[in-house]
């Protein structure tokens, strides 16, 4: 038997990989068995949206719903900064099959050069002045 997924749950189960770990491909699943009265079920069945994210985008999921939602309280749990946080939503966004709005993407683009403008004047690279000017066209 195949054992690549070796990350437990509050089961102690293996997690069902969202990929084959061959190929990449889609996988489906032929069996399930209920703990409680040890019936099975088998036949072909396609697993979730959410049995498709990675590990790590499982992780964020549920990062995301224990702060509810609230991007400050994520930072802070994760140890990134906000630019991070929205990186990796979006991320498992795309990976869920949903676009994300390229508006969001520009957006974020456009914080990050003004980030990189800030930073320079922090290390003396730039002027105040040079920096006011730098923005203004941002």
């Amino acid at each position: 038997m195949l054992t690549l997924y070796q990350t437990k749950e509050v089961t102690g189960l293996p997690t069902l990989p969202g990929n084959c770990p061959f190929c990449g491909g889609a996988i489906d699943v032929t069996a399930f068995a209920c703990r409680d009265c040890d019936a099975a079920v088998e036949g072909r069945f396609a697993p979730n949206k959410l049995a498709a994210l990675s590990s790590a985008q499982a992780e964020f999921v549920l990062a995301f719903v224990r702060s509810r939602g609230n991007i400050k309280e994520l930072e802070r749990e994760l140890g990134v900064s906000y630019p991070t946080v929205r990186a990796r939503l979006d991320d498992v966004i795309r990976a869920l099959g949903f676009k994300v709005a390229e508006d969001a993407a520009a957006a974020e683009e456009a914080r990050a050069r003004r980030a990189g403008v800030l930073a320079a004047v922090e290390k003396g690279e730039m002027t105040a002045a040079e920096a006011a000017d730098a923005l203004k066209k941002l």
